[in-house]
């Protein structure tokens, strides 16, 4: 095995768990659309009404994109699978700067380059792991769109499709590993492209005067590519040449700076800031308070949008569709009744915030910074239980935030739903949240490596299967394996005390259990 090759094998054993989860997630999606479609809408009359039901509706263009064929599997799953190509793209983002910037940070890249393994292999071997993933999410995309009973060569051409934004957007995440001389900065600056690719695509989805913005945008090359409905294959020389060049350009970058710097020079010195340094909390607190920021600032425009969508939004709903949702517990005929539904999408972010503050706490174990903080009167119970209270402070503020801006949206349009069921709403997202973040912590207690991967793999595989065994029939106490199945609808339906103190109680205990555990493990770098 040559040196490279090994570096090859390292990098693919880092991202082997966040690969699979997504993998997992992706297939699982794929599948339960292709047989949720073909099972809720098995005549023509029904695809018809379901075709007329959400042709223009600005609402599920916002999140899916402009459908183009509702008639047939392919173009219904190749629509509601319209969100795929954001989470490929947080993929690749990661994926890119964990395999460059993040190994210059820690020290491992330097080492690394000391030996016989020159620079260019080094960065052929990142790169190349990345790509690797992305041909294991294109096979879990196209494996699952096969059981649809759809075209093989299409459920190829879909998945691809789908997965072209992860490769251009691990280029932008190489480039910005040059750019930025840390790893946040880096992901900082790629997570604002994704933002505004993201946005761009909701600009030309929504208003057909800019529609032509989505050529602007990876996002909207994977909707250009139209598969089974009309597929556009040259559109694939974009995200290729885009792809091509960002790879280029940071290779050039790379081979002629230092190692551990960026473009971006950071400060050497810096007054000193005290404020948030009396506690572990208030540490934690200080330093993720730029991306709580970006949470409730993005969580809230999202509930804003919402709000003031459900008056209009439930008015296009049929009676064959309504009754299909019934099976999830709501009437999308009533504002409530959507807004009941929407939330449950907000209870999926508020969850994938506290697997991003697992995340947060490994990292700072893996890069050594707890080492030292543990070397200073500081018990790791006190310290792991600030973290705790600091994720479960900042999703309350999340959640609630989302509550009083999805109020102030649906009064905008006069939706006539109030502000106390709107904050009941929000509130409704923590039970479940706090139960995600109970079973992080005790995955980061036992098995820390992939503690985050297999937090964000539980929340992504609960939550479709919720939101698509409901759909299918499947039995009861099958679809109530996941946490969001026992997720009351607020404000459609009344808060469900029952099932929030048995979540609140499951969590707490796996918090205590993971307090003690942590105090006994040894700490693990990276």
């Amino acid at each position: 095995m040559s040196p490279a090759s090994g570096v090859l094998r390292r990098a693919l054993r880092d991202s082997r768990t966040r690969t699979l989860s997504f993998a997992l997630l992706f297939a699982f999606a794929a599948a339960a659309q292709a047989a949720s479609y073909r099972s809720a809408y098995p005549t023509l009359a029904d695809r018809i009404r379901l075709a007329r039901t959400f042709g223009d509706n600005q609402g599920t263009r916002l999140l899916y994109g402009v459908p183009h064929d509702l008639l047939t599997t392919g173009g219904w799953v190749s629509w509601r699978l319209g969100s795929v190509p954001v989470f490929a793209a947080v993929w690749g983002l990661f994926g890119a700067v964990r395999a460059l910037r993040a190994e210059e940070e820690s020290g491992r890249q330097e080492l690394v380059l000391s030996g016989i393994v020159g620079r260019r292999p080094a960065f052929l071997a990142a790169v190349g792991a990345v790509g690797i993933g992305a041909a294991v999410l294109w096979l879990a995309l196209f494996l699952g769109v096969l059981p649809g009973h759809v075209d093989v060569a299409g459920a190829a051409y879909l998945a691809l499709a789908l997965v072209t934004p992860g490769l251009v957007f691990a280029g932008i995440g190489a480039l910005t590993s040059q750019l930025a001389p840390t790893r946040r900065g880096a992901l900082g600056l790629g997570g604002a492209a994704i933002v505004a690719a993201l946005v761009l695509r909701m600009v030309a989805d929504t208003s057909h005067p800019l529609d032509r913005l989505r050529w602007l945008t990876p996002l909207g090359w994977a909707e250009e590519l139209r598969p089974f409905v009309g597929a556009r294959p040259l559109v694939l020389v974009l995200p290729a040449l885009a792809t091509a060049a960002l790879m280029v350009v940071s290779w050039r970058i790379a081979r002629g700076r230092d190692v551990g710097a960026g473009l971006l020079r950071a400060r050497d010195s810096a007054p000193p800031r005290l404020a948030g340094l009396s506690s572990p909390a208030a540490q934690a607190l200080r330093d993720q308070r730029g991306s709580l920021a970006a949470w409730i600032v993005g969580t809230s425009l999202t509930a804003v949008l919402l709000g003031a969508l459900a008056d209009s939004a439930s008015g296009g709903i049929s009676g064959s569709l309504d009754a299909q949702f019934r099976k999830i517990g709501t009437s999308l005929q009533s504002a409530k009744g959507f807004l009941g539904l929407e939330f449950l999408f907000l209870v999926f972010a508020v969850c994938l915030f506290v697997c991003f503050q697992v995340a947060a706490a490994r990292e700072e174990e893996a890069e050594q910074r707890l080492e030292t903080l543990l070397a200073l009167p500081l018990g790791r119970r006190r310290w792991l239980g600030g973290r705790l209270a600091v994720a479960a402070l900042a999703s309350a503020a999340i959640a609630l935030a989302a509550g009083l801006l999805a109020w102030v949206g649906a009064a905008a349009s006069g939706a006539g739903v109030s502000l106390g069921d709107l904050l009941g709403a929000g509130a409704n997202c923590l039970p479940v949240a706090l139960l995600f973040l109970g079973l992080g912590a005790l995955l980061y207690a036992v098995v820390p490596r992939p503690s985050a991967g297999i937090a964000f793999g539980l929340v992504g595989v609960s939550f479709v299967w919720e939101t698509i065994g409901s759909l299918v029939d499947v039995p009861d106490w099958v679809v109530g394996l996941s946490p969001f199945h026992h997720v009351a609808l607020v404000p459609a339906a009344p808060f469900d005390a029952t099932a929030a103190l048995a979540m609140l109680a499951i969590g707490a205990g796996a918090v205590i259990l993971a307090l003690g555990l942590f105090e006994r493990r040894d700490l693990i770098g990276a």
